[in-house]
């Protein structure tokens, strides 16, 4: 079964600013719940993301064991989105799709993920008791991260 994950929030920064944060992988830990141990070990040298860009991280989603996860981008629409996926990982599939959208009072941060689990009855049932809420803690984590780095202007 694939299932979604949505996510929306308004940070009073510019799109390019939104762009610029986002597009540097490198900023990923700091948007990671710390008991992942999130690890990037591709020397991305600052880079933003342009497609067909891999990139390799370890993460422990689960029990604190390390698991190997490598993501493409395969889609750049530069500074309106950009989509990642999976192609290996904890997961059977996981794409990600992360949306930038100027308003008058800032930018509008979307993210949409389709995933889906292994292990057929298996995974469904592991994502019943405790995956579903793993997965809704890392974007609950990932705003409050936000709201630090990117604090509302009081006028």
């Amino acid at each position: 079964m694939i299932y979604n994950i949505k996510s929306e929030h308004l940070l009073p920064i510019t799109i390019d600013q939104a762009w610029d944060f986002f597009s540097s992988a490198k900023n990923l830990s700091k948007i990671t719940p710390p008991e992942m141990s999130f690890v990037i070990k591709t020397d991305l040298a600052d880079r933003e993301v342009y497609e067909g860009l891999l990139i390799d991280y370890i993460v422990k989603p689960i029990l604190g064991i390390p698991l190997p996860w490598r993501t493409e981008i395969y889609k750049v629409d530069k500074p309106n989105l950009f989509a990642d996926r999976q192609l290996r990982g904890p997961y059977k599939m996981w794409e990600h799709t992360h949306f930038f959208e100027a308003t008058d009072n800032g930018v509008l941060v979307k993210d949409n993920v389709n995933y889906e689990l292994p292990l057929g009855f298996l995974g469904d049932i592991a994502h019943v008791l405790f995956v579903k809420k793993k997965v809704e803690s890392i974007f609950k984590y990932r705003e409050q991260a936000l709201n630090r780095l990117f604090p509302k202007q009081e006028i």
